[in-house]
């Protein structure tokens, strides 16, 4: 591709696959180390560092670069003075490597430049703060066509993850080697790990769930829903991390959260204050029992848990039935309510994932 990007600019070829100027000079240099066996001077250096940034800009490979300098070794060599080969091979070597190191510092350059663009568009996608049409267009080049629905998953574990980690190009060669060249966009923000995909490709989100859960040693990974349009991404990448975050405070121990799943309590939050006189109200009798509110509220949690089976609830908690039993009728003579009554139930229930949900009672409701 190289050469045939000089072909296109009419730069003249030589036999050795390079253009003539990134080789200007170089039979002067060999004639004159094998003459007197001096060394390369700083500006000639200097000079074939620059060169080697121009051939990177060129598009051409440095493979093909090394491969036109030997050649042109080769041509010079018998017009060299009778002397020992040591000082020209020496020259040789601190030429190639002179433009080497211009070339590898211009790829570097380009690496870098290509990653900051990369991430300017990631923050912009993730949090809109860009003109939507503008950020269309530049979703191509990333290959994402925002005129679809996407979703967002969002892998957290129990480290960092950043775009190099190990953890992220293991899911990357994962979902390539799946899925191929699809419009699939990896890429880590916060720390944690995030795919974006067509909204009509749930295979892949649930793919990436898997392998994201593997690699970050059992993390926790949460799906948002599909929207469309450009404002799409920022919509299901919200609600990825508010399951993240509902996980935490309910203590959920699903490895893989689905925010479609979690609707519900959202809608309970809406009304804070609501909820807080609801907790307030029912559950904060609890607050007088011997040892706080904490231990009773886990002994409710386990039971709605377990579906209301209290020999479940006690094994989970490492209780007897006894104990769990006896736990339950203190949660009843505090608050009045019977957890075993259809009515009070629903209450109870409501009022212990609100608890959950705003802290209580580590917190002030």
């Amino acid at each position: 591709m190289g050469q045939q990007n000089v072909k296109d600019r009419g730069e003249r070829v030589t036999g050795r696959g390079i253009p003539d100027e990134y080789l200007e000079g170089y039979a002067q240099i060999l004639a004159e180390a094998g003459a007197t066996g001096r060394r390369l001077t700083r500006d000639e250096l200097q000079s074939l560092r620059a060169r080697g940034e121009r051939a990177a800009e060129a598009g051409l490979g440095l493979r093909a670069l090394v491969r036109g300098h030997l050649s042109a070794t080769r041509e010079s060599w018998p017009t060299l003075p009778a002397t020992e080969a040591a000082p020209v091979l020496a020259a040789v070597e601190q030429a190639i490597d002179a433009f080497a190191e211009g070339h590898e510092r211009s790829q570097k350059l380009a690496v870098r430049q290509e990653e900051a663009v990369r991430r300017e568009f990631i923050d912009d996608l993730l949090y809109g703060r860009s003109d939507l049409g503008r950020l269309a267009e530049r979703a191509e080049r990333f290959g994402l066509l925002l005129a679809r629905a996407h979703a967002v998953a969002v892998a957290q574990g129990g480290k960092s993850l950043e775009d190099m980690d190990p953890a992220t190009r293991q899911v990357e060669s994962a979902l390539v080697g799946r899925f191929g060249q699809r419009r699939i966009l990896l890429t880590t923000k916060d720390g944690r790990l995030i795919c974006i995909a067509p909204g009509d490709q749930e295979d892949v989100l649930t793919f990436f769930a898997k392998q994201a859960h593997a690699a970050t040693d059992g993390g926790r990974v949460a799906l948002g829903r599909p929207h469309p349009g450009p404002g799409g991404v920022v919509h299901s990448y919200e609600e990825a991390l508010n399951a993240l975050d509902l996980a935490d405070r309910l203590r959920l121990d699903e490895p893989v959260l689905r925010a479609a799943d979690l609707l519900v309590y959202p809608v309970l939050t809406r009304d804070r204050q609501a909820m807080a006189d609801l907790v307030h109200n029912t559950l904060g009798p609890l607050d007088t029992a011997r040892g706080g509110a904490q231990l009773l509220i886990d002994t409710l949690t386990a039971y709605f848990d377990t579906g209301c089976v209290s020999a479940e609830a006690a094994r989970r908690l490492n209780l007897s039935v006894r104990a769990f039993t006896y736990r339950l009728e203190r949660v009843q003579k505090l608050t009045g309510a019977n957890p075993a009554d259809p009515v009070h139930r629903y209450t109870l229930q409501t009022a212990v994932i609100g608890a959950r949900l705003l802290g209580w009672p580590d917190k002030e409701v």
